[in-house]
């Protein structure tokens, strides 16, 4: 138990994203809990400059490392440590210099120094859902064999995390993640064959980067989550259901064998979560906006229309099929959300390329972690080379 006499060391991997900007906001508030020891940024290095000057960790390491230099320059006056590349990153990731991890790389590229983070036994805040939609067995494994404690930082399994609390002698009978439905909510699909990058950026609840946006637009997120839950709580593909609850202020629900339903609520603010995950078992006193039962007037559910948004259906099939499936999914899907971002690809056409990629590729049951990294870049090579080709029908 921290009795405030000690600093809690925080590394934020993938600090100049949007999970990593929050986490920062929420630091600031409570400067006598926290400090910031590493921050690391793939290839924003203006805004890396900025943080850096201002929290002065031990650490900064920037991605690209063509950067380096002008990181390094303009840190030449305070006492941190400058690094560069991937490897770099893995490095930082083993480093005794922090206590919790707050995981907030987007997509594969935050698989790695996670696993390093996992290996070490660290306590990690899990923003980063890929890591266990790829390698959830490998990284679960893990976790019990070096003692690393994995808090998640997503606002649904956050919500699942404060449900259970308390319960561990009771059995779950049911996960109930919620999703807002998107900017498409309602949508039939013909509605959604001219859709373009830009209609798919306006989420109405949530203020998330490209890729994440795009992938709640699609309803792809709720099934990598579903994924992830899977991992993080210990439950069978059955007991894990989506339902659309377009307020956003229930994040999602537990239902135990007696039937009883417990739901986390709060305003749709991601340093809710995220705070949860530095302070626990604490609740801190914070500042963040508080819902108004006087001005809502109703909180609503409805169905998932899975034949509109077929990703959450190909996401709910590798959920149950397992072993290699949700690595290709996740593989094609980052391939596919790129390709549709640079308008290489129609918003229908992700789920065509997702799930030709899996019906194409050989499952496998048990995988090493180089079993993982080849999986993931020959289902890229399918995913691009079925984008090309659709490319060319184009034109």
């Amino acid at each position: 138990m921290n009795h405030h006499s000690e600093l809690i060391r925080v590394a934020v991997f993938g600090s100049t994203g949007s999970i990593g900007i929050q986490t920062l906001d929420v630091i600031r508030q409570y400067p006598e809990r926290f400090k910031i020891t590493v921050l690391t940024a793939y290839e924003n290095a203006d805004l890396l400059i900025r943080q850096a000057k201002e929290f002065e960790p031990d650490l900064v390491v920037i991605g690209r490392e063509e950067k380096y230099h002008q990181v390094k320059d303009a840190l030449i006056n305070i006492e941190t440590i400058v690094a560069a590349g991937v490897k770099a990153l893995e490095h930082a990731a083993e480093m005794g210099v922090y206590d919790i991890m707050i995981a907030a790389i987007v997509g594969y590229a935050g698989l790695r120094p996670t696993m390093k983070a996992v290996e070490k036994g660290k306590k990690i805040g899990l923003a980063n859902k890929e890591t266990l939609v790829v390698a959830g067995e490998l990284i679960t494994r893990m976790a019990k064999i070096s003692g690393s404690e994995i808090l998640p930082v997503d606002s649904e399994h956050s919500a699942i995390f404060q449900c259970l609390e308390g319960e561990k002698l009771n059995n779950i009978e049911k996960l109930i993640l919620t999703a807002s439905g998107g900017p498409f909510r309602g949508k039939k699909k013909y509605d959604l064959e001219r859709i373009g990058p830009a209609d798919a950026l306006k989420h109405p609840n949530w203020d998330m980067g490209a890729k994440v946006t795009i992938d709640s637009a699609s309803l792809m997120n709720k099934g990598l989550e579903m994924i992830e839950a899977k991992w993080l709580f210990d439950v069978r593909p059955d007991q894990i259901e989506a339902v659309v609850h377009p307020q956003s202020i229930i994040h999602s629900m537990v239902q135990f064998e007696d039937g009883c339903i417990k739901a986390q609520m709060g305003v749709p603010d991601m340093r809710l979560p995220i705070q949860y995950a530095l302070s626990y078992p604490e609740r801190l006193a914070g500042k963040l906006p508080r819902f108004d039962f006087d001005c809502s007037s109703q909180l609503s559910f409805e169905k998932i229309d899975t034949d509109t948004f077929p990703n959450f259906l190909l996401a709910k099939d590798a959920l149950y099929r397992g072993g290699n499936i949700p690595c290709v999914l996740n593989a094609a899907n980052e391939v596919a959300v790129a390709a549709f971002l640079l308008q290489n690809v129609g918003f229908l056409q992700m789920s065509d390329v997702i799930g030709h990629t899996m019906s194409v590729m050989p499952f496998m049951e048990q995988l090493s972690l180089d079993d993982y990294i080849e999986c993931d870049q020959e289902a890229r090579q399918i995913a691009a080379s079925l984008v090309k080709k659709r490319t060319v029908i184009n034109i």
